[in-house]
């Protein structure tokens, strides 16, 4: 029986509405220090721990020095003149404990490639591995920025909506009472529709559980909810490194009572289940038992023979 392996893909966007800064978004994840010509400061992060590596992957018809962390990223906040921009999608995607981290890291660089970068998306990519604290899971991980906003086929920015006039019956365009044009934000792209998401995520399961069954592994992952999957399971939230490291130092949060009460529960559920099943079982069994012929008794016997005799009936056997 194949055992379940972890499965998280989690999808954002960094906000400038928010008080995000996408300069900043990109130094944490990559653990550099850059500078935001938007917001004129500096995000230093080159203490930080647990990068195991960070890379820009690019389209071909994209600018090759966008291949520089600053520059990609302050060519975006550039671009976006808004103060309530979205800026870029931010992923988050658990690794497999169960290959190396070069088949981590390579696995991922060929998900983002024939997923994002074929799609002509920029990502930004970094690969974390947190020390673990004390007898805690490795919980290895990728995170993905991509700019929200397209480039065109020149590597210039292009537009992330386009309208679509409402026309009336003459095909004319249709006013409303201030005297302006009625139309509907269409996206230039695919890359928000949750149709693209749902296609994004089962392909990184399939592309992990193919990986599994290449190493002979008996587990897989299921980019479906357990609602889906008809996994009779409670969900639990997803922590996140800071939490954890609270809870390894033995600080409880929201988060961590939240995921020990569902484990509690679902271990509660299990077991009754299990008990369900096993005396669903046993009914059966016995059922099955009593639709058998039985051997006759004596006073059906005894009433036989007296029938076959014509004799009179005896008094039933007590």
């Amino acid at each position: 029986m194949l055992s379940i392996a972890l499965f998280h893909f989690h999808v954002t966007q960094i906000k400038r509405g928010a008080g995000q800064s996408a300069i900043a978004s990109a130094a944490y994840r990559a653990g550099e220090k850059l500078h935001s010509e938007y917001y004129v400061e500096i995000s230093d992060y080159t203490r930080k721990g647990g990068v195991i590596c960070s890379e820009i992957l690019l389209p071909s018809h994209a600018p090759p020095e966008y291949a520089d962390h600053e520059t990609l990223w302050n060519a975006v906040e550039k671009a976006e003149r808004g103060k309530k921009a979205q800026l870029a999608y931010s992923f988050d995607i658990a690794l497999q404990n169960e290959f190396s981290m070069q088949e981590n890291i390579a696995l991922a660089r060929q998900f983002l490639l024939e997923n994002f970068v074929s799609r002509g998306m920029m990502v930004d990519f970094a690969v974390h591995s947190p020390d673990k604290e004390d007898a805690s899971i490795s919980n290895p991980h990728f995170h993905v920025m991509c700019p929200i906003r397209p480039l065109d086929e020149h590597g210039r920015w292009g537009n992330k909506q386009r309208r679509e006039y409402l026309l009336d019956e003459h095909g004319d365009r249709i006013r409303d009472e201030a005297g302006n044009y009625v139309f509907n934000a269409v996206p230039t792209t695919d890359w928000g529709k949750p149709e693209t998401l749902e296609e994004w995520r089962q392909a990184w399961a399939d592309l992990c559980n193919q990986k599994f069954a290449e190493k002979g592994l008996d587990c897989r992952i299921d980019h479906r909810s357990y609602e889906r999957q008809g996994i009779e399971q409670i969900p639990t939230v997803h922590e996140g490194p800071p939490v954890r490291a609270m809870e390894a130092k033995g600080i409880r949060t929201d988060k961590g009572d939240f995921n020990r009460w569902v484990r509690k529960t679902n271990a509660m559920l299990r077991e009754a289940k299990n008990k369900i099943a096993s005396l669903l079982k046993w009914l059966k069994a016995v059922k099955e038992e009593l639709s058998k012929p039985q051997p006759p008794m004596l006073n059906d016997l005894l009433m036989t023979y007296y029938n076959f005799k014509g004799g009179s009936k005896p008094s039933p056997v007590p």
